[in-house]
């Protein structure tokens, strides 16, 4: 049996969350005060310091909320029904979709390096991340979607390239234009090391 302590800690430490990820979406970093996220929660300032030891520590749980929420989105096409090739092409317009919301503009591309240094977000962003890559180009390898190429290395490329995307999509003055160059530019490129029908 759960204690109402714990389910009111936990739903404490997700109010605190939720109006971070709200008020730094709206407001950035610098903009935001630890006052307006515990007024937002309805909750005391000496609440969220019991679950948050300050500003950055907040902002990396709320990094982190941004982050599983995409990751949950991407993880649920790669399991449908689809066929391979299929499901790696509505995971990357899932992904650019992402792209595009406030929220993953703001603290994930635009915030994120600056708070928590550029190294950690890049680790940050491969732990969420780069799995779901790889496991997607080898299992387009493994179908025999792809010709066999490097499994790692096509993935760390894709990677980086993906995550280049974002910054760019995040940073332009036309967002859904750029989305969709950037969509084609990265079918294109899987393209020329996809198995053609005459090869399989």
């Amino acid at each position: 049996m759960r204690s109402r302590r714990l389910d009111y800690s936990e739903s404490t430490r997700s109010a605190l969350v939720t109006s971070a990820v709200e008020l730094f979406t709206q407001r950035g970093y610098a903009g935001t005060s630890l006052d307006e996220v515990a007024r937002r929660a309805r909750v005391t300032k000496g609440a969220l310091y019991h679950h948050f030891s300050g500003k950055q520590a907040l902002f990396e749980a709320a990094f982190d909320a941004v982050e599983n929420e995409v990751i949950d989105r991407l993880r649920k096409v790669r399991n449908g029904p689809e066929a391979p090739w299929e499901r790696a092409v509505l995971c990357l317009r899932t992904f650019i979709k992402c792209c595009l919301e406030p929220e993953y503009q703001r603290l994930v591309v635009h915030e994120a390096p600056v708070v928590m240094g550029w190294e950690r977000w890049r680790e940050a962003e491969e732990h969420f991340s780069f799995g779901l890559v790889r496991d997607s180009i080898e299992e387009l390898v493994d179908a025999g979607e792809l010709e066999q190429v490097p499994v790692d290395t096509t993935s760390r490329l894709l990677f980086g390239a993906l995550s280049s995307a974002a910054t760019v999509i995040a940073g332009s003055a036309d967002p859904q234009q750029v989305s969709a160059e950037v969509e084609a530019v990265v079918i294109a490129l899987l393209s020329r090391i996809r198995v053609t029908p005459e090869h399989a």
